[in-house]
């Protein structure tokens, strides 16, 4: 395992952060819309139905999760240094790409949020009555936090890797024990992020008014993007490697999205139409005798060698049908 200076080095993450600031504000200007729409219908429902309950609005999480992939994707981008990254289209390529995805993730995360205060809350009012509450109430709170860490990979996992919601989910748990120094590093970070948001909350505690503008702005036009950001900061590039299962054959994909990359600005440049993907497809050379579940990129993802020849196939295949 590579040191803490060459996995996590602090100077580049906030150099990262500085220079790609105005990028994430504007990935939050974008994801500012649904949450703001789904928090308002939610909010409604909530004070129209007299229930009064966080349990109702934290139903927000659900229709907003799929949304949430598009800051998820551009925070990832611009953590690892890749920062011409454009916003706007990767935000609707995140979306469109993973829409189902991330609203299995959202209900998931609802659940895990639900179970988890309600269990914790319950023992802990029960706690005076049996000790044996609070083994159960830290029990709960040890799920509750490993429930945390398995959504720092989750979310990042589903929009880099083609890979199943099985492996998906595998994956995450492993690593939310298995990478603790990095959760854990992932974890100091959110709680300073929140500490200064605290801290410019409590500035404005001279006026109602002023809390709560504080308060909106954060939470629409800064919190979700940096959080991201610094999630994917701690934890990406360790889950990339493990995934990849090779560092060198990681070195090689990042070589070719970064081409990809160029290719696909140049040919903007020259107002030239991107090739169609069964184009691509047919053009593609791939080794038959390499090993089928390794990872190559294509198309923007990472797909087994055997999920690409399978697609090359029948690409071939529907051609010769056409002449």
């Amino acid at each position: 395992m590579a040191s803490k200076s060459s996995t996590f080095p602090l100077t580049i993450v906030f150099t990262n952060l500085f220079k790609g600031f105005p990028k994430l504000l504007l990935t939050n200007v974008i994801f500012a819309v649904p949450f703001a729409v789904f928090f308002g219908i939610f909010y409604a429902i909530n004070t129209l139905s007299g229930l009064n309950s966080n349990f109702i609005l934290l139903l927000t999480i659900i229709p907003l999760f799929p949304f949430y992939s598009g800051v998820v994707q551009v925070s990832a981008h611009i953590s690892q240094g890749r920062l011409d990254v454009s916003v706007f289209q990767n935000f609707v390529a995140a979306v469109k790409d993973n829409f189902l995805r991330f609203f299995i993730h959202g209900i998931v995360a609802y659940l895990a949020v639900f179970f988890s205060y309600w269990s914790i809350s319950l023992y802990a009012r029960l706690g005076g009555q049996n000790w044996i509450f609070f083994v159960l109430l830290a029990i709960s709170i040890i799920i509750a936090v490993f429930f945390l860490f398995m959504f720092f990979y989750i979310p990042s996992m589903t929009v880099t890797f083609d890979i199943s919601m099985k492996n998906i989910y595998k994956n995450s748990f492993l690593m939310s024990f298995g990478e603790l120094k990095h959760n854990i590093i992932a974890v100091f970070g959110l709680v300073l992020l929140f500490a200064i948001c605290t801290t410019v909350v409590i500035c404005c505690s001279a006026s109602a008014v002023a809390i709560m503008i504080a308060t909106i702005f954060l939470a629409l036009f800064i919190i979700p993007s940096v959080a991201a950001f610094i999630i994917n900061s701690a934890v990406y590039k360790r889950m990339y490697v493990m995934i990849v299962d090779n560092s060198a054959q990681s070195r090689n994909v990042d070589k070719k999205m970064s081409e990809k990359r160029s290719e696909l600005a140049d040919r903007k440049n020259k107002n030239k139409p991107v090739t169609p993907d069964i184009e691509e497809l047919k053009k593609l050379e791939i080794d038959e005798n390499a090993d089928m579940e390794e990872y190559i990129y294509f198309n923007g993802r990472m797909m087994k060698r055997k999920t690409v020849l399978k697609l090359k196939q029948e690409a071939l295949e529907n051609d010769k049908e056409k002449k």
